[in-house]
């Protein structure tokens, strides 16, 4: 066999020249070669073409059918025909997947970090990588961490697997081509792309130096938010979600490096050939991409801000209902229209921990500071909210304001319920904004007892029993 005819394009004509499943939780099926999938079961004694099945798992065998997550590839040859794993040098020592005090730190302080320059030396996706903080452990099946990356060359000869989570990639600046076990994906930034424990895969950057997120959750996968009251529609819709197509190329490479992070260390094996060698697939367990703009916001109608929950694209539970391991929430454009109301998101302090970031325009809770590529966190009941230019700019407007239209922007939030732990290196990082305090340091009081308020409200703001 010869690698397929869409090999022969560049990196940024196959990003643009891709085609998709769409759905979300279905069960595919796809092929590169007519026939490639048996017909009637899963592993037959003699596949067609010659190939291997293998399954991949993204579940226990056990557990309960509608939780249930695998599939099935049939390979040219299959996954385990490499040398030992070995450990990668150099590593990268700013990865993390288990949180303690030997390798991070707890701070209530609301931190903020400007954007990360590009690297001048070579830095492919695996070397830049980097942990900025999370909770929990990768061993013990529980837990999130959230990484940034920087990269300006495409990975050669290798590939990578995650053996501790999902990853959830967030692309700020530069296009990402991501070939997986299924076929390839390209995501643009304004989409994200999710792919699961175990499989592995390649990044190839068709517009030269990228930027972006990165949130991992241990053991447990992303799914699509309940509805609720909203009904059956609306927010993120199933068939917006797009799955690779089959693709596949077999050829000799020799020594092609795998790249295995396996609690939160690097190992590297070397093998003889490409690991997308796939030529069919069918199953649950996919990769997956999906573009933000598709998003239909819900929201006031009428008076008061909404909770940031109503813009959950995408939600990684726990086994308390409603409470989640990770949200990933979005703040896209959208019509703003409550009378009588500030509209900025509201003071506040949350039972759970809030990572921001800017993908691009400006987010309109902060007139200045946090920039498209930056980002914030606000921690488990640790207060936050808009800042003093933002704050006097809409109590001036007053109420007759009209509707209002945010535009120009996506902000993006990964929330959790576990208190997360910072690594040094992101405390002290030179793109730390150590001022970042200041910014409601100006929030004078506006308090008065004028005509306009009440006398059982005057009574009770000025501490006394008689008016």
């Amino acid at each position: 066999m010869e690698l397929r005819t869409s090999t022969t394009l560049s990196d940024s004509s196959a990003a643009d020249h891709l085609t998709y499943l769409s759905g979300f939780d279905n069960h595919f099926s796809s092929e590169a070669l007519a026939g490639a999938l048996p017909p009637d079961q899963n592993s037959p004694l003699l596949c067609p073409y010659g190939l291997y099945a293998e399954q991949i798992s993204g579940t226990s065998f056990t557990s309960p059918r509608k939780h249930n997550l695998r599939s099935w590839l049939y390979r040219v040859k299959p996954s385990v025909t490499h040398e030992p794993f070995k450990p990668r040098v150099p590593s990268n020592g700013k990865l993390v997947s288990e949180f303690n005090q030997s390798n991070s730190c707890a701070t209530p302080t609301q931190l903020r970090w400007k954007p990360v320059d590009i690297p001048d030396s070579p830095t492919d996706f695996v070397d830049g990588l980097y942990t900025i903080c999370g909770a929990g452990s990768s061993f013990l099946r529980h837990g999130y961490a959230i990484h940034m990356y920087t990269a300006n060359k495409s990975m050669d000869n290798s590939a990578f697997c995650n053996a501790d989570g999902d990853f959830l990639i967030v692309p700020q600046k530069g296009r990402l081509l991501i070939t997986t076990e299924c076929g390839r994906l390209g995501v643009s930034p304004g989409e994200i792309a999710v792919l699961p424990q175990g499989f592995r895969f390649a990044v190839n950057l068709p517009d030269g130096p990228s930027r972006g997120y990165v949130a991992e959750i241990f053991g447990t996968h992303f799914q699509l938010p309940d509805l609720g009251p909203i009904g059956a529609n609306g927010l993120a819709s199933p068939r917006d979600f797009l799955v690779p197509t089959a693709w596949f190329e077999d050829k000799i490479y020799p020594g092609y490096t795998i790249v295995q992070k396996f609690g939160g260390e690097l190992f590297d094996a070397v093998q003889d050939f490409s690991p997308f060698n796939v030529a069919a697939w069918h199953g649950n367990y996919v990769p997956y991409k999906y573009d933000l703009s598709k998003f239909c916001p819900y929201n006031t109608v009428l008076f008061d801000h909404s909770d940031p929950s109503i813009n959950t694209v995408l939600t990684a539970p726990t086994d308390k209902p409603g409470v989640a391991l990770l949200d990933f929430v979005i703040f896209p454009p959208r019509w703003l229209v409550a009378e009588h109301t500030f509209r900025p998101p509201y003071y506040h302090r949350n039972c759970m921990s809030e990572f921001m970031g800017l993908i691009h325009g400006g987010y309109e809770a902060k007139a200045d500071g946090f920039l498209p590529g930056g980002a914030s966190l606000h921690s488990c009941m640790t207060p936050h909210g808009p800042d003093t230019k933002s704050y006097e700019a809409t109590i001036a407007g007053g109420n007759d304001v009209g509707p209002q239209k945010i535009t120009d922007t996506m902000a993006f939030m990964f929330e959790s319920s576990l208190i997360p732990r910072i690594c040094r290196w992101a405390l002290e990082s030179p793109v730390l904004d150590h001022d970042y305090y200041q910014c409601w340091i100006g929030l004078k009081s506006h308090f008065t007892l004028d005509h306009s308020t009440s006398p059982k409200t005057a009574t009770l703001q000025n501490g006394h029993g008689e008016k």
